[in-house]
């Protein structure tokens, strides 16, 4: 979830000092809280989780960079302590008890891609998402699958086409523009992926019966194509950092049905990868000339490997 209005930043420097000293492990404790005996029953302890789920990495959006130790007041409800920088990006620490996704789907808004200028709506917490979702984690929709609803994947698998599902969790690096000509420069942003044993078989045994692998989504592709990096397509989970550009040498995919992309994205390489440079770049002439619409809440276009 996005917070949108502006941070207060209070600026307070980390500690860095130079040698720890004895004093500094030192603590209260009253007597009675020493365990004499071992509990009744055996595993009946409790436990005290140090949760690392509050540490998040997030775009901050302020006139000034704020400093590691600086604290930020978002929507006059959430502290978050600055730890630090990762590259373009901010690792914040949350203070507070509560669980941080639920405490962000109540005061936050849906992170709509910058290039929707409107502020976000209702709506859109149902319609930038796929209907097939399951889990948690990503920032950005794959926007192919908002195309399908389930009256239609109904009909598809009435019409014998069987479905896989594979997880990555699109990072805020999606976003970043890349800032080198020579594209091979560009380092990609560290995103996650789980392609588990089932969809695995399924694609051997679509394989051994003749049929075709249709990737909905460049997330799909470099999910699977992440996970086949050996030659041949096997359980993965793990981050990954493939960069698909002209020339790569695809492994599992036979078409592809993706939205359109923008200018000089590494998704739009991508799709050129697959489907060939130049017969992609006059698709987008063509879809510009006939007046299709872009990006995420925009249309579509199906791609076979060439």
């Amino acid at each position: 979830m996005q917070l949108t209005k502006e941070a207060t930043i209070v600026d307070r420097p980390m500690l860095t000092s130079p040698a720890m000293q004895l004093a500094d492990f030192d603590y209260e404790l009253p007597p009675e809280l020493i365990a004499q005996h071992p509990p009744e029953v055996r595993g009946a302890s409790r436990l005290l989780c140090l949760l690392p789920g509050r540490e998040v990495l997030a775009h901050v959006r302020a006139s000034k960079a704020p400093r590691p130790g600086a604290m930020l007041l978002l929507e006059d409800a959430i502290q978050a302590r600055v730890l630090g920088r990762d590259e373009d990006l901010f690792r914040l620490e949350f203070v507070t008890d509560e669980d941080v996704v639920t405490m962000l789907e109540r005061h936050g808004h849906m992170p709509l891609p910058p290039y929707i200028t409107r502020p976000d709506a209702d709506e859109d917490r149902e319609r930038y998402q796929t209907v097939y979702a399951r889990h948690a984690g990503a920032v950005a929709a794959p926007t192919a699958g908002l195309h399908f609803d389930q009256a239609m994947l109904d009909t598809l698998r009435e019409q014998g086409v069987e479905f896989g599902y594979v997880t990555l969790h699109v990072g805020a690096g999606t976003f970043q523009p890349v800032r080198v000509e020579n594209i091979h420069e560009h380092r990609m942003h560290a995103e996650y992926i789980s392609v588990g044993q089932t969809v695995v078989d399924q694609i051997t045994a679509c394989r051994q019966r003749g049929g075709r692998v249709i990737a909905v989504g460049t997330t799909t592709m470099r999910s699977l194509e992440s996970a086949a990096q050996n030659g041949a397509l096997a359980p993965f989970e793990g981050d990954t950092r493939l960069f698909i550009t002209p020339g790569y040498e695809f492994h599992v995919v036979d078409a592809l049905l993706t939205n359109f992309h923008l200018p000089q994205s590494t998704l739009l390489m991508l799709v050129s990868a697959f489907g060939g440079y130049e017969h992609v770049m006059a698709a987008y002439r063509h879809a510009v000339a006939e007046r299709y619409r872009f990006f995420s809440y925009g249309d579509a276009m199906f791609l076979a490997r060439r």
